[in-house]
């Protein structure tokens, strides 16, 4: 957008530079043509100013001075006419150059309205794009919601199942524990050591205790994670 606006701004003046130009040509054009006239009237006067020299220096023909005296009115009769003929060719050129000058400030006009519509449209369109962008980073931002919201619950189903497979591990422990607290029973019956029979107690209940509180702390932690995970 911002290259458009450099491209129109360097067109405009480039259209200003080629009508300064082109009133440039016209002007020289015009003061050459009256340099010229000029120089016609200054070489008539100079001749005018001959023949006067000519009288004063005392020509006492009559016929040459009637001659002198003809070739005088002629030419300021001349000088009148070519006057004249300056003075109405000024003027319309002068009409000519002050009809350019409006056309020029209408032509200004039209382009300046072209700008401003230009501009507005402009600023429309970066309003959209931007409204755009501002669409695109919310569809972003609810999808990864939803990414950790999937995630989340998937998590929480991995600790479910780790929950339910530390459950079942606890009670093939216990079955174990309590296999082998059978076995031990048994033999303690077989023994006929009464000292060993209490020694034996002794490790059994401490194995007792110590499942009991293996088994619990294990379900306390799991319950925390769950927990955890679901606040």
């Amino acid at each position: 957008m911002e290259e458009e606006l450099i491209r129109i701004d360097e067109l405009k003046e480039f259209e200003k530079e080629l009508e300064e130009k082109d009133l440039e040509k016209e002007l020289e054009e015009k003061l050459e043509e009256e340099l010229k006239e000029e120089t016609e009237l200054e070489e008539e006067l100079e001749e005018l100013k001959e023949l006067e020299q000519l009288e004063e220096l005392g020509v006492e023909e009559e016929g040459e001075l009637d001659e002198l005296e003809e070739v005088k009115e002629e030419s300021e009769l001349k000088e009148l006419e070519l006057k004249e003929e300056l003075e109405e060719e000024l003027e319309v050129k002068l009409e000519e150059l002050e009809e350019e000058l409006k056309e020029l400030d209408e032509q200004l006009k039209e382009e300046k309205l072209d700008e401003t519509e230009l501009e507005e449209e402009l600023e429309k369109e970066l309003e959209e794009e931007e409204e755009l962008e501002e669409l695109d980073k919310l569809e972003e931002l609810e999808e990864l919601e939803e990414l950790e919201q999937l995630k989340e619950l998937e998590e929480l189903d991995e600790l479910e199942e780790e929950s339910e497979e530390l459950e079942e591990l606890e009670k093939e422990f216990e079955e174990e524990l309590e296999d082998e607290l059978a076995e031990l029973k048994e033999e303690e019956f077989e023994e006929e050591d009464e000292l060993e029979e209490e020694e034996l107690e002794e490790e059994l209940e401490e194995d007792a205790e110590l499942e009991n509180e293996f088994g619990r702390k294990r379900r306390i932690r799991n319950w925390r994670n769950l927990n955890n995970w679901r606040n």
